[in-house]
C-alpha cells in the first residue's frame, strides 16, 4: 500500500509545482513589464548624460575662448568666407544659422558672446533646458557660419549639441539639481518665467520678420517652446495622471535620445574602422607614420620623430587604431572588454591631443566615449571629488580659525639698545 501512495504523492507534488511554476509566455510577459518600466519611470544613465554634457560644454566654451581674439577674421564680418558667400551656401543647404540674420559687427558679437554665456551655464548647469537650447543655437550658427573652420570634432559637436536639448542632462551635476535638493527652488519660478518668455518674444520676432524661414527649424523652435511651457504649467498646477503621463513622455524620449547617442558613437568608430581597413597604408601598417611628418599635425617635431623612426611602434599605433575602432561595437557585448577598450581609446585621444595637436577634437571624442562610462566609476570619481573639495573647505577654515601671531616682541628684541632706550 505504501509502494502505491509514495509514487502517487510524488506525481501530485511535481503536478502541483508545475502549475506554479510560470511558462514561457508568462516569463516573457513579467521581462517585458520590467523592461518597460525601466524606460518609463526613469530617466537612464544620469550620471553618463551629466558627463556628456559637461564635457561638450567645456570643449565649445575652451574653444571659442581660444579663437576670441581672432573671432571676426573666422567667423564674422572680417572673414574670408564672406557674409554674401555664406548666405549663398545656406540657402542651398538648408543649414541653420542666426549670424546670417544680420551682418552688423554688434550682431556677431552678441551671437558670440551669447554662444560663451550658453555654454558656461550648460557647464554649470543652470536652468539647463533653456541652456541647452541655446547652446544649440550657439554651436550652429557659428560651425554654420563658416563651415570650412572645422573639423571631425565639430561634426560630433554639432550633433551633440542637438541631442541635449532632447536629454534630461541636469538630473545630476548641476546647479538646478542642487538648487531642487535644497528646497530653495521658488514654486512659481519667476527667473524661468523670465527666461522662457524673451525667448518666446524672440522667437516670435524672428518669424514675424521673416528670419527664420525654414519651416523645419520653425516648427522646431515652436514645439520645445510649447513642450516647456506645456512641463512647467502641469509642475506648478497638476498633481494628476496629466503630470504622470507627461513624464514618462519625457523620460521615453530622454531614454531612446540616449539610445541614439550610443548608436551614433558606435556608427562613427564602426565606420572609421572599417574604412580604414580598406586603404593600404592602413594594410601595411604605416598610415600613423604619414599624419606625424606633416607640419600642420606635428607640435612636436622630437617626440613625433622619435616614435615615427621605430617601426614597430608605428605598425602597432596603426594596428591598434584598427583593432580598437572595428571591435569596440562587439566590445559592448562585454563589459570587461568594453571597460578596456575605453581606456585604450580615452589614452588614444589624448596622445592625439598632445602629438597632434587636436585637443578640442580629442575633447569632443573622449565626451562621446563617456556615455559608456560605468556608472560605478562615476560615483568613484564623485565621491573623490566631494572628498577633496571637504578638505580643501576644512584647510580654509581652520587656516581662517587660527589665532594670529603677535610679531611685536620678536621684533622689539630684535632692535638696538639704544632704539628700545629712546
Amino acid at each position: 500500500m505504501s509502494d502505491v501512495t509514495v509514487p502517487a504523492q510524488r506525481s501530485a507534488t511535481a503536478a502541483d509545482t508545475a502549475e506554479q511554476r510560470p511558462g514561457i509566455g508568462a516569463r516573457f510577459d513579467a521581462w517585458l513589464g520590467r523592461g518597460v518600466g525601466n524606460v518609463t519611470r526613469r530617466a537612464l544613465g544620469p550620471h553618463q548624460t551629466a558627463m556628456v554634457r559637461i564635457g561638450f560644454a567645456t570643449t565649445m566654451l575652451l574653444f571659442l575662448l581660444r579663437e576670441w581674439p581672432h573671432r571676426r577674421e573666422l567667423y564674422g564680418p572680417d572673414s574670408p568666407w564672406s557674409f554674401d558667400m555664406a548666405t549663398r551656401f545656406v540657402d542651398n543647404n538648408g543649414a541653420f544659422t542666426v549670424l546670417l540674420w544680420s551682418d552688423s559687427t554688434l550682431w556677431f558679437e552678441f551671437v558670440y558672446h551669447l554662444a560663451i554665456a550658453a555654454s558656461l551655464g550648460l557647464l554649470l548647469g543652470w536652468r539647463t533646458r533653456a541652456m541647452s537650447l541655446l547652446f544649440m543655437v550657439g554651436v550652429l550658427s557659428v560651425q554654420n557660419r563658416s563651415i570650412f573652420m572645422g573639423d571631425g570634432g565639430d561634426n560630433v559637436i554639432h550633433l551633440m549639441a542637438m541631442y541635449l536639448v532632447l536629454v534630461r542632462c541636469g538630473q545630476v551635476w548641476s546647479l538646478d539639481a542642487r538648487r531642487r535638493a535644497s528646497g530653495r527652488e521658488h514654486p512659481a519660478d519667476p527667473v524661468g518665467i523670465v527666461l522662457w518668455t524673451v525667448l518666446g518674444l524672440t522667437l516670435m520676432g524672428a518669424t514675424a520678420t521673416g528670419r527664420l524661414e525654414s519651416p523645419i527649424w520653425s516648427l522646431f523652435f515652436v514645439g520645445l517652446w510649447l513642450a516647456y511651457g506645456w512641463w512647467w504649467l502641469i509642475q506648478r498646477f497638476d498633481r494628476s495622471e496629466t503630470r504622470i503621463v507627461s513624464d514618462i513622455l519625457a523620460n521615453l524620449v530622454h531614454n531612446a535620445t540616449l539610445l541614439v547617442i550610443m548608436a551614433e558613437v558606435c556608427i562613427i568608430y564602426g565606420t572609421a574602422g572599417w574604412y580604414k581597413i580598406q586603404g593600404s597604408r592602413w594594410q601595411d601598417g604605416t598610415a600613423a607614420y604619414y599624419p606625424m611628418h606633416l607640419d600642420y599635425f606635428n607640435p612636436w617635431p622630437e617626440i613625433t620623430g622619435l616614435l615615427s623612426g621605430s617601426g614597430l611602434l608605428v605598425l602597432a599605433m596603426s594596428y591598434g587604431t584598427v583593432f580598437v575602432q572595428v571591435a569596440f561595437v562587439f566590445a559592448l557585448l562585454n563589459r570587461r572588454a568594453k571597460n578596456v577598450l575605453l581606456v585604450v581609446m580615452i589614452a588614444e585621444h589624448i596622445g592625439i591631443a598632445v602629438l597632434m595637436g587636436l585637443p578640442f577634437f580629442s575633447l569632443a571624442m573622449i565626451a562621446m566615449d563617456s556615455v559608456f562610462l560605468p556608472t560605478v566609476f562615476l560615483l568613484w570619481l564623485e565621491r573623490r571629488a566631494r572628498g577633496l573639495w571637504t578638505r580643501g573647505r576644512r584647510r580654509e577654515q581652520d587656516a581662517a580659525a587660527a589665532p594670529e601671531v603677535d610679531e611685536t616682541p620678536a621684533v622689539e628684541e630684535r632692535r638696538p639698545e639704544w632704539a628700545r632706550d629712546g
